[in-house]
């Protein structure tokens, strides 16, 4: 699981980076009309694609999710009514509200060709988690390394005294009972 997890961090955080610094000069290559528009519609544009983008590379994630370590993440998909459910929900909330909420959710509407954009950002996820599916995983967990790297501190030196004065019998008030008890 740690290896989609990390792979799928690392594809989204540079997506959503190259669009967020070089959506606009990629969006005007996409998008004929959309050198003609002011700057500020530029930017909201832009905003959405990230915006969509990311949620349906959520989406598409959810099927990696259901099956982690299997690469046939589709088997038995049409039987789970409730994830069926859930992603029809999810996809529906998402084109209501880039193209019916734009006031609402800080959207505008995008055309068909910015649509597939965003799908194909998301469908990207598929083909990187069965690649990752292939990267050997180690027979020691990751938690050990750390543990060696990172170890616990047992407790401060002030209290390991005390714990050794509690061992050993410690302190002047059992000695003098000792003391006491063998005169």
């Amino acid at each position: 699981m740690w290896r989609n997890l990390l792979i799928q961090a690392i594809y989204q955080v540079i997506v959503l980076l190259v669009l967020n610094f070089q959506g606009e000069s990629l969006l005007s290559h996409l998008e004929h009309d959309y050198a003609n528009k002011a700057r500020e519609v530029k930017n909201k544009v832009k905003k959405t694609v990230i915006f969509n983008s990311f949620v349906l590379c959520q989406i598409f994630n959810e099927f990696n999710a259901r099956k982690p370590d299997e690469k046939n993440i589709f088997e038995g998909f049409t039987g789970n009514y409730l994830f069926m459910g859930i992603v029809s929900i999810t996809v529906l909330l998402q084109v209501i509200m880039v193209e019916f909420l734009g006031n609402f959710a800080s959207t505008v509407h995008l055309s068909w060709r910015l649509w597939l954009v965003s799908i194909s950002i998301g469908f990207i996820s598929w083909p990187l988690a069965f690649i990752s599916k292939f990267i050997p995983v180690p027979p020691t967990p990751f938690s050990k390394y750390f543990k060696r790297i990172f170890p616990r501190r047992r407790s401060s030196p002030r209290s390991e005294e005390n714990h050794e004065e509690g061992a050993h019998g410690g302190g002047a008030h059992e000695e003098e009972t000792r003391e006491d008890s063998h005169q």
